[in-house]
């Protein structure tokens, strides 16, 4: 307990301090998963959408690959990008490995799988009799997907939450491609497991409050976008 008690002073001293190597720290953690969950959004909802609207051979299959790519495990994800950012895998000759870059990807293809089953499911719920109505009122086909997209809005609010909470949380893929290289690639998650194994734990501790205070302050913005969404 006082272990516990000792994290949670250490936590407040960081904040009300603004300790520099903690703020530097939050804002690359902030740039990284945001960026990610960013460009998961930008690929996942409209895919998320053809899928949903369109009908082809092994549509199953594809949906099914894609709730399979909700859970894939990060470390996964991180191997097969270091391997293919490797000095002699494919991608090599970017200089890329051990960059926030190989992190943005990394979380990226983290995020990606689940804005795009979750926005696959939310489009699928719209009830058909809407869909109908949409239709009959001689919209074109960017028209009605348009306004389904509008129609599933707080659902696919729900999509962006997710993707976010997933890599601001991750530590395996960040530190297997990012090396967790202060001042350029440490991020709060391998900062924290950092600490730990170093046996600073009070710190450890710290840092984990205020990697779920940011957490929560930026999902909680997300939330109040999407609430204020629904009252409109």
């Amino acid at each position: 307990m006082e272990l516990i008690t000792q994290g949670i002073r250490e936590a407040l001293f960081l904040l009300l301090r603004g300790d520099p190597e903690v703020m530097e720290i939050a804002g690359r953690t902030l740039l990284v998963s945001g960026t990610a969950t960013l460009l998961a959004v930008g690929v996942g909802i409209p895919l998320g959408a053809l899928v949903a609207f369109t009908r082809f051979p092994g549509r199953r299959a594809v949906i099914s690959l894609l709730n399979l790519g909700m859970g894939l495990p990060p470390v996964v994800v991180g191997l097969w990008v270091t391997l293919l950012l490797w000095r002699s895998g494919p991608l090599g000759r970017l200089g890329l490995l051990y960059t926030p870059t190989a992190m943005i990807i990394a979380q990226g293809l983290i995020a990606a799988p689940i804005v795009t089953a979750l926005t696959v499911a939310a489009l699928q719920q719209v009830s058909e009799a809407l869909k109908q109505q949409i239709w009959a009122l001689g919209v074109t086909w960017w028209q009605y997907v348009w306004l389904i997209l509008r129609e599933a809005r707080y659902s696919l609010f729900a999509a962006v939450i997710a993707g976010f909470g997933a890599v601001v949380s991750e530590v395996g893929a960040s530190t297997m491609v990012g090396g967790n290289i202060k001042g350029y690639t440490r991020v709060l998650t391998t900062a924290t497991v950092m600490e730990v194994r170093k046996g600073h734990f009070a710190l450890a501790i710290g840092l984990s409050i205020v990697l779920l205070l940011l957490a929560y302050l930026l999902t909680l913005g997300l939330t109040l976008l999407q609430q204020r969404e629904r009252k409109m």
